[in-house]
């Protein structure tokens, strides 16, 4: 089914707007993806070491549903072998208040649970 369509091809109803952007950027593994490209492009292999836990093809799978939502672009270059970079578009940027507070919110949230959010957050 196509974003935002229902199985009948209607515009799908939303009651309140957090459920489009979760529908665009919700998930396990798009919100890391964007995280990390806020530093700038990145090559597949790039992005999987800096998310260890995605799998190739779920990485694949989430950058081509990005891709698709206007909120990362595929830079091919014509090179042997050919090398491929994602970056944010200029409407995935906006993203950028939203996962932010989520990161400090989830940053204080470690804190209040483990009394020090340094124990159990990684430096990378």
């Amino acid at each position: 089914m196509e974003q935002g369509k229902t199985n009948t091809g209607a515009p799908k109803k939303y009651r309140v707007g957090v459920e489009a952007a979760l529908e665009v950027m919700g998930g396990k593994w798009k919100p890391l993806i964007i995280y990390h490209l806020f530093t700038g492009c990145k090559r597949t292999s790039e992005l999987k070491r800096l998310i260890p836990e995605i799998t190739q093809k779920m990485l694949t799978t989430q950058l081509r549903a990005l891709e698709k939502d206007e909120i990362v672009q595929r830079k091919v270059y014509s090179e042997v072998p050919p090398r491929v970079e994602y970056e944010l578009t200029t409407y995935g940027l906006g993203l950028k208040p939203a996962l932010d507070l989520l990161c400090y919110w989830g940053e204080e949230h470690l804190d209040k649970v483990y009394g020090d959010k340094s124990k159990v957050l990684e430096d990378f």
